[in-house]
């Protein structure tokens, strides 16, 4: 089912059967919807008076999903929200919040500019940084929070063994989840105004990628970390996390029509030059797939609304641009 459309009209006509395909393949349909239940169990205002909020929300039923809401100083109603889900390695929403106390998650910030949910925060933006499942305070076992290096690290493996089987795999519950939080933001009026925007790098790069293709009411996306054809970059390189699989997903789709769901929103990726993620060929295995999704925003008129950044050095989140790269963004939203 790859993007090759030479129509405004074969596109759309595309990209309606492709969503469908892909919620199937994701096993959204099999997940239980049920009451929200918003609790805020912590409040804390930062140094330079950021509001911290701790929050849970039921995302199934018995399912909990926590999450730091950072609220700018003067935040109101016209305020832009932004999802920021994490990815590997840094413990869950504390890295990407910006929690320092704890040296191993601050090693994680110095590493990857990891706590791109608080530089969010500081450019007077909101920013909702949750635990994905098996990351931070959902890690399967509740002790392994409490015991490095696993604290740090996340159960995909685990999840992966006991979902596949049902039909649900990891990556379909991360965008489930994130989903659900979607639904939290539009049921509170103070952030309901402006529809979310979404920010992720590396894992939380393909949350991103793959909740914007499939949530309409996400604005824009920045994908950071997380852009190159699967061939390369996950099948010729078997040491990625079980969380990127999908049962039969690359029989129909490579990452670039994925991407092409998320046109005519504004789009961002962001690559590095030397990540070695981008595969054994390097930022080829990108810019072709960059290529293919540029054609999808050329058929609808929004070439203006797709942007490729290259970065130096190898994986990390780069912020050098972020205030400029986020008005543009949230201009081309609506925003």
């Amino acid at each position: 089912m790859r993007f090759t459309g030479e129509s405004r009209e074969g596109f759309l006509s595309w990209q309606r059967m492709a969503r469908e395909k892909l919620s199937g393949l994701l096993g959204l349909e099999k997940m239980e919807g049920c009451p929200l239940e918003p609790e805020c169990t912590e409040t804390v205002t930062l140094p330079d008076g950021i509001r911290r909020e701790r929050w849970t929300i039921q995302t199934e039923p018995d399912v909990t999903m926590p999450f730091y809401l950072l609220i700018p100083p003067g935040a109101d109603r016209t305020t832009r929200p932004f999802l920021c889900p994490p990815g590997h390695g840094g413990a869950g929403k504390y890295s990407v919040a910006g929690l320092r106390e704890f040296g191993a998650v601050a090693e994680k910030i110095d590493l990857y500019n990891y706590d791109y949910g608080l530089q969010l925060a500081r450019l007077g933006y909101v920013a909702l940084c949750p635990d994905c499942r098996g990351f931070g305070e959902r890690r399967e076992e509740p002790g392994d929070t409490r015991m490095l290096p696993s604290a740090l690290t996340g159960d995909c493996l685990r999840l992966a063994r006991m979902g596949e089987p049902l039909g649900i795999p990891v990556l379909g519950m991360l965008v489930w989840d994130l989903m659900r939080t979607v639904d939290y933001l539009a049921q509170r009026a103070e952030w309901a105004y402006n529809e979310p925007g979404c920010l992720g790098f590396s894992g939380g790069g393909m949350q991103t990628l793959f909740l914007s293709a499939l949530e309409e009411r996400i604005s824009c996306a920045f994908v950071s970390g997380y852009f190159y054809g699967y061939r390369d970059s996950l099948l010729r390189q078997s040491w990625n996390c079980s969380c990127n699989y999908v049962p039969h997903l690359w029989e129909y789709f490579d990452m670039r029509d994925i991407a092409c769901l998320i046109a005519p929103r504004p789009l961002l990726i962001q690559s590095c030059r030397e990540d070695r993620q981008n595969g054994p060929r390097g930022l080829d295995n990108v810019l072709e797939q960059v290529e293919t999704v540029r054609r999808a925003y050329r058929l609808l008129d929004a070439e203006d609304r797709l942007s490729h950044e290259i970065c130096e050095g190898g994986h990390r989140f780069h912020n050098e641009c972020l205030p400029e790269e986020l008005k543009t963004l949230t201009e081309h939203s609506g925003g």
